[in-house]
Parts: structure tokens; sequence; C-alpha cells
């Protein structure tokens, strides 16, 4: 008998697809059954080899050692992950395995997983391809009834490999370089650079900005209200308050406009992400991962994509799907909706996945055992769909201007005359009680106005600034990351920005983790390291829209309308130029990393300073030996942790008072005075003077 070996991306796709097509028996590493074997990957099975992986010497980091270039790749298997790739080895070499289906992701990341593991295998047995968006049953086997060679895909696997040899490429060369120049860690990335230089030059615009002043006349007769034009001067603005003061306004015009505001498009990953940071204060990657645990629970479609469309065959699932959900949703009971479907309808516009939608496995189950997160990401995603489908948001403005005292002033007001989709979200809004909503414009409904109409009004002047920038919150730095670069592309360019949907997140959490950027609330901004990394960086490496370029060519490179070769001896040529160029800086320049020390006190013994490490409080004269440690056993013991602030008090005084140090005997905790009892030996003692 012989099998048909399928490969998954992690062992929980690999359970729901053995599940469907019947491999029911489970075995070491794989399932078995129905003519099937279906094994699976631990995200990257095969990774590439670290630089020292290619000659010893580039163990160290060394300037002459640079640019490292390999000309043939190495690939290494990961120590943890030896053991699951073995068993996928072992089962794609097994003689009664006569064909290979590549069920990794359907996307360029999943393509790489699959084909790295294939070729570290030696494997050489034909491969078919299952391209599926959701993790649904029904989908699964319509995916298999539908499968394509995998060679279909050679053109995408070009652009995964390239991608990924770019960024080693870059990554390594650019933060081996600076690291050594500047002499500490410095990580440079293809992508995570230029997203540092966005949001370092937009802290450079609200540290610049220079607020202004200015004023307000406004008039008012009842309900009536209208305000002026901005006036420099207080003076100004009292004398026309004065002017109008009892005076009559005279309404000069009234114009009314009729608007239109069309419906949302559903959402694509990074929409997602960012209405879910603005409402909820999810980041990008909670978001993300949140999505991909609901898809492996069968209950929404493939997070990772970039279309905002459904293909058009599609029109009688979304019909059936909204009018299930219009049953199921809380906020949507008793809503008035005729689903206008073909409006979200759009093949051209769906490249890999179509747009994210919940599935139908969802309608039957609903929001039981769903953590909360869970559910608000479930319910965002229906809501939206719900908005997509509704009629379209109409309403009137009026615009009147009055003259009074030989001023003009304006009043503004806007009425509803259909809520359409709006109605939908405002009700999704207000059972969600969603805590990053902005306020919704107050509708401001004017009295009936005639040209010619005349009316006693009273005056007040008002106080107004200019306001700066707004620092980047994931939301607003998600949306110029995707826009990053933009005028500099032709309009037909398919993939512009930085990154794309799936990799964005990483980023960003990438940046945070390396002390390059800081979360404050929802902000996003730049630490003292990151702007002088953005600043002392070339152009070359900072640039969103060259970043941009490269992966618009990567797109056009999957779509095999760009060759690999060539991207690849661009990227190398940029490589050995940075090399050449950043040989040596200047001195000073050198420690603009070196960290501040914080002093905490003196030296007790030398009166020099003493200054907090990361093990320990030690005296910043070499020749002196005193140090205190943060772990010494005095403090373990009673469970304290040793603070900079005790330490201080103890260098100040040669006492602190401490709360809540644990004893031993009693098992409780208490409060004391610790003295410092420095006899000038190795180690410095500590004792409880008395109990407080």
């Amino acid at each position: 008998m012989s099998f048909q070996l399928v490969i998954a991306e992690k062992p929980s796709v690999a359970r729901s697809i053995a599940a469907v097509i019947g491999a029911t028996e489970k075995q070491n590493g794989y399932w078995q059954g129905g003519g099937y074997l279906v094994s699976w990957c631990i995200g990257h099975l095969v990774s590439f080899a670290e630089a020292g992986q290619y000659d010893e010497k580039y163990c160290k980091w060394r300037y002459e050692d640079l640019p490292i270039l390999p000309q043939l790749w190495k690939f290494i298997v990961p120590d943890e992950k030896k053991q699951q790739f073995e068993i996928v080895r072992t089962l794609l070499n097994r003689p009664d395995v006569d064909s290979v289906t590549a069920a990794t992701d359907a996307g360029r990341e999943g393509e790489l997983i699959f084909r790295l593991v294939y070729q570290m295998a030696g494997c050489t047995k034909p491969v078919k391809r299952l391209w599926i968006s959701s993790m649904e049953d029904a989908a699964i086997r319509e995916g298999f009834a539908n499968l394509c060679p995998d060679s279909d895909y050679d053109a995408l696997y070009q652009s995964a490999l390239c991608r990924a040899k770019a960024d080693w490429l870059v990554g390594i060369n650019a933060t081996r370089l600076f690291s050594v120049l500047y002499h500490k860690t410095l990580t440079v990335g293809r992508v995570q650079t230029p997203t540092l230089k966005m949001l370092v030059d937009r802290d450079a615009k609200i540290l610049r900005f220079q607020k202004e002043r200015y004023y307000t006349v406004g008039i008012q007769s009842g309900s009536l209200k209208a305000d002026s034009g901005r006036i420099a001067s207080m003076d100004e603005a009292d004398t026309l308050k004065n002017a109008c003061a009892g005076a009559s306004a005279i309404c000069s015009s009234v114009k009314r406009e009729k608007k239109t505001e069309q419906p949302p498009k559903l959402y694509d990953l990074t929409t997602l992400q960012r209405e879910a940071n603005r409402l909820f204060g999810f980041t990008a990657k909670q978001t993300l991962d949140y999505a991909q645990q609901l898809y492996e629970k069968k209950l929404l479609t493939y997070p990772r994509t970039d279309s905002q469309y459904l293909t058009e065959d599609m029109g009688q699932t979304a019909q059936h799907l909204v009018s299930d959900l219009l049953e199921l949703l809380p906020f949507a009971q008793e809503l008035d909706l005729t689903p206008e479907v073909g409006r979200i309808l759009n093949s051209k516009k769906v490249s890999d996945h179509h747009a994210i939608l919940p599935t139908a496995e969802f309608v039957k189950q609903g929001f039981t055992g769903l953590a909360e997160s869970e559910c608000k990401l479930m319910n965002l995603v229906c809501s939206k769909l719900l908005c997509a489908i509704a009629a379209p948001h109409e309403y009137e403005t009026v615009t009147a201007v009055f003259s009074c005292a030989g001023n003009e002033f304006t009043a503004k007001g806007k009425t509803v005359l259909v809520p359409g989709w709006k109605e939908i979200d405002q009700r999704f809004h207000s059972t969600m009680k969603a805590d990053g909503e902005e306020e919704t414009e107050a509708l401001n409904t004017l009295p009936e106005l005639a040209e010619g109409q005349s009316f006693r009004v009273t005056s007040t002047v008002s106080e107004h600034f200019t306001s700066p920038p707004k620092a980047y919150t994931e939301d607003t730095l998600l949306s110029a990351m995707e826009r990053a670069g933009a005028e500099d592309m032709p309009e037909e360019a398919e993939r512009k920005g930085l990154g794309t949907p799936a990799t964005r997140a990483a980023i960003l959490e990438k940046l945070v983790q390396m002390g390059f950027v800081q979360r404050k609330g929802k902000q996003l901004v730049p630490t003292k390291d990151g702007i002088n990394l953005a600043v002392v960086l070339p152009e070359s490496l900072t640039s969103p829209a060259l970043t941009a370029e490269w992966e618009n060519r990567l797109t056009e490179i999957a779509k095999g309308n760009a060759d690999a070769d060539e991207f690849m001896a661009e990227i190398e040529a940029q490589v050995r130029q940075l090399v050449k160029t950043y040989s040596c800086i200047s001195a000073d320049k050198q420690n603009l990393f070196q960290s501040e020390r914080v002093v905490i006190g003196k030296c007790p013994r030398c009166g020099e300073n003493v200054y907090e490490g990361k093990k320990n409080f030690y005296c910043g004269n070499r020749g002196c030996q005193f140090v205190m440690w943060k772990n010494d056993r005095f403090f373990e013991q009673r469970k304290k942790a040793f603070t900079p602030k005790i330490a201080a008090a103890l260098l100040k005084n040669g006492k602190a008072k401490v709360k809540g140090l644990y004893s031993e005997k009693t098992g409780k905790t208490y409060d004391a005075t610790v003295l410092l009892a420095d006899t000038g030996g190795k180690y410095v003692n500590y004792r409880v003077e008395r109990k407080e």
C-alpha cells in the first residue's frame, strides 16, 4: 500500500487536516489512515546558518571580516527541532510514500518553510500544494479536491527566499558594522530600521513644535451659535466682541449639501490590527495571535491576508453568513438590512487570500468557550461584514454665514437622512464599550434659516492653541508603514509600504524588545538609543521609500515579473558599499551609546561615587574593592529585593528602614532598621538593628 504524505506548518493544523481526510491513528510525530500520513513542522524546522558556521573567524565580530556574503547558502536544523525534522525526513523518504502535499500556511513564509524541509531531506517526490483560506472541514475537503502542482508556486518560493536572504545580509552585516563602530550591540534590519526612523522623525516634529495662541469670537442667539475665523491678538478679538455685543447679525448665505459616506471595506490583517488597537488597545502582535488562534479553532478565515474583498464565487456564502449573523449577534437584533453583497466581491483584488471573515463553524458555535479578547475580535470581524454590505450613510450638511459688525461668522450643522451602515457601527460600539472610542462628532442641527434673516446676538471670546503632531500609536504607525514610500511608487505597484501584513507586528515587537522604542500607554515613542541609532545610520538603511521599493520588487518576483538574481545582486552591492563607506568614526561619536551610570551614593571606604550595575552596587574607584551584591544572602533569606533606594540610604546614613522583612522562625514579615556593617573585607555585612 502506498501513502500520500501531508506536511502542515503546526501540530494543531495537522490534527484538523488529519481528522478531515481520515488519518485518525496517532503515531510518533504524525497521523496515519485513509491512505494518508499527516505530519507537521514547528514553524521553521530549517533555518539559515549563523555567520560563524561559514567560517570560524566570523564567531568574533570584526570590521576586517566584513562584508559576509555567502556564495553557497548553508541551512541548519536547530537542536530543539531536530527530533521533529528527523520524523518528517524519514516520512519523506519512506519507500511507501509516493507523493507529498505541502499544507503549510498558504503564503510566502509557509512556502519557504515547506521547501527548505523538502530540500534538506533530499526528497525528489512529486509535490502538490494545498491552498486554503479557512480551517473548516468543508474548506479542507475542497482544498484536497483542487490540489495544484507545487511548481505553480515556484515564483512565490523565490520571492520568500530572496526576502530571507536579503534580511540575513543586511541584518548580519549592518548590525556587526555599526556595533563594532559604536562598541554596543546595535541591531539593524531591512524593515525595522526604516520603521524606527519614522518614529524618530515624528518625535523630532513633536519636540520642535512651537504652540501658537489664537482667539475666536462667537456670536449667539438662542440655540444658534456662529464663530469668527482665527484672530491673532486678544485686543483685536475684544474689539470685535464689543462691536457685536447686542448688535444684529444678518444671515448672508445658507448652503445645503447632501453627502454620502460609502460603507467600509472588509478587513485585511493590517486594518484589523489598526482597529483592534484603536478600540481595545491590542498590540499588532496580540491581534495577530488572537486571530491565528481563532483560525486554528476554525472560527475565522486565514488572517495573514492583504485583501479586503472576496472572490466573485463567494457571493452565496457571504449571503448566508450575513443572514445567520443577524440572528446571532446581540447588536444586530431587529436590524432592517438589505444586504448588498456584490459590493464586497472582486476577484481581481484577491491575490493569495480573501478578506477576513467569520466562518460557518462560528455561526454554529457562537461565542461559547471563547476568551474575552477572542470575543472582542470576533465581534469586530462580524460587525465589519455587516457594515460592508449595508446601505451607504447619507446626511445633509448646512453651512450658514452671518455678517455682524462688518465681520463674517460661520455656523455648521448636520442632519442624518439615512443612517445606513453607521447605525450598525454605532450599535456595535455601544455594546462593546470599546475603550479607545473617539468622540463621535456631535450632530448640530441648525434652526430653519433663510438669507436676509436678522438676529440680536450676544458675543464671547475664546482662547485656543495650535496642537502638535500626535505621537504614533500602533494604529497610526501600521497605517504609515502600509503607505510608506507610496508617493514615490508607480500607481500600479501592487504592494507598497514597509514589511507585509504578516511581518509588521513582529517588527514592532522587536523594536520594543531591543530597547529602541517604548510603549507609553497606546503611544510608541523612540528611546534615546533609538533616536541616536536612526540619526547615525545612512539613508540607504533608514529610508522607508527604499525599503518599500524592495518590498514591491519581492511582490513582482512572486508574480514572476522580476528576476531574483538581479534583486540579490543589488542587495549585495548595497552591503559592500555600506562596509566601504563606514570604515571608522570619530572618537566622540564612539561613546554615543555608552549608558550613563546611575550614582547611588558615596563609597564608605574611599569617598568615590557608588554606581548601580546589573547585579550590584559598586565603587567607581577601580582600586577600591567595595561592592554590595543585589543577591546578597541577607536580603534573599528575608525575601526582600535589595533596591537602589535601600542601597542609597545605607550609603548615606549607614542604615535603612526596611518594610516587610520575612522571618524564617515565625514565617511572618516585620519592619526593621538594617545596618551596613562594613569591615573592609571582600564582602559587606548587614545586620538587623531593631524591629520597628
